[in-house]
């Protein structure tokens, strides 16, 4: 047994040696995916605050819009385009596409009408069709702006209101959510689209067929490269964690360790279609469509790059038996949530049957040339 085991240890050696010496497979399991990342991240991640591109025009010579032209120009959240000063011109950026909307304060803005010991005024926020929600979004924040500067202005009451109060914790961020299905992305390209691309090739080259002159046998084949591939997954998904939390501000509540077993046990399951595919097809153009068609039903209804509960509950049901959904719902579980493995036995118990079924049809169909 021991003879055994070293052969294993031989050939994880090697398959991993051939994965650092073939730039193509660094770069599709380590760089591909930070290229995803680097996506998600610039959109959710933590320098992804909301803003609108806006014209505001200013149609009022009083003192308190000019004040107020200034304090929007600082603000954050509504950048104020300084080249645009007519409203035709603003209307025609919009049509393009390149504003979100357009505040047009009136002549009367900012005056101090007969009787009053105060300005006052009203805004408008013009939008074009297609920036609908944009618009809509932009005059509720201009209604609490002016909220606030209402109160500074007349000395109101009100029966009602409502007050808000930050809690200690720091909540999960969406780019935390969907970081696990970046993880669950890598997972796929690691188990999948290395094998059906390495097999075939090593079946070209006459490599397997001279292994199986040898004594190797295949459940020894299998365990090297399960062995090499979640060492080559460790260090892709170390690689994807350090970029996350040093540029994305990620942050994991569950434990490390237990996160790790989970995502090595995910690996090695995933990794089972792979060596299916690959260990049967005799070249790359069998093994590479029968990958696509397996490999984009799990991509986009398991979860990997929007939540599952935003499709109908028929399909909700159907995607939860597919091999990478109780993998991302595990993920999710013990990074965003901090459950433990035990408490995530629904998603372990799937994944293992997942197992066993995998690896008995990729013993079966398996072929060395």
């Amino acid at each position: 047994m021991k003879q055994k085991l070293f052969t294993v240890w031989v050939f994880t050696k090697i398959s991993t040696k051939r994965f650092f010496r073939d730039k193509t497979a660094i770069f599709f399991t380590i760089a591909f995916p930070l290229i995803f990342l680097f996506v998600f991240g610039g959109i959710f991640g933590k320098d992804s605050d909301v803003s609108f591109n806006v014209a505001l025009i200013n149609n009022s010579k009083s003192s308190f819009s000019q004040q107020y032209v200034e304090q929007a120009k600082k603000d954050e959240v509504i950048k104020v385009s300084e080249e645009i000063t007519t409203l035709d011109q603003a209307k025609e950026r919009m049509n393009r596409g390149e504003l979100d909307a357009a505040i047009v304060l009136p002549k009367t803005f900012g005056v101090i009408k007969d009787g009053q010991a105060f300005p006052s005024g009203e805004a408008k926020v013009l939008y074009s069709q297609n920036n609908q929600q944009a618009g809509q979004t932009l005059q509720s924040i201009l209604q609490a702006q002016f909220q606030g500067m209402n109160k500074k202005l007349v000395d109101t009451k009100t029966p009602f209101s409502v007050s808000s109060e930050q809690t200690n914790d720091r909540g999960l961020s969406s780019f935390d959510y969907i970081f696990s299905g970046l993880l669950g992305f890598s997972i796929i390209g690691i188990g999948i689209f290395g094998p059906i691309n390495v097999f075939p090739e090593l079946k070209k080259q006459g490599i397997l067929r001279r292994f199986h002159t040898t004594t190797l046998r295949v459940w020894q084949y299998f365990l090297s490269t399960m062995a090499s591939q979640a060492l080559i997954g460790l260090l892709a998904f170390a690689v994807q964690f350090a970029v996350a939390l040093t540029l994305f501000d990620l942050q994991v509540v569950g434990n490390y360790f237990e996160l790790t077993l989970f995502l090595i046990l995910s690996t090695v399951t995933i990794l089972g279609i792979g060596l299916a595919l690959g260990g049967w097809a005799k070249n790359e153009r069998q093994a590479a469509p029968l990958g696509n068609i397996i490999v984009f039903p799990m991509l986009f209804l398991s979860g990997t790059f929007f939540p599952r509960f935003l499709m109908p509950e028929w399909l909700q049901n159907i995607s939860g038996f597919l091999p990478l959904t109780p993998i991302i719902d595990g993920i999710r579980l013990i990074a965003t949530e901090g459950k433990h493995l035990t408490e995530i036995a629904p998603q372990i118990g799937l994944i293992s049957a997942w197992l066993i079924i995998i690896y008995i049809i990729a013993f079966r169909f398996f072929r060395w040339e």
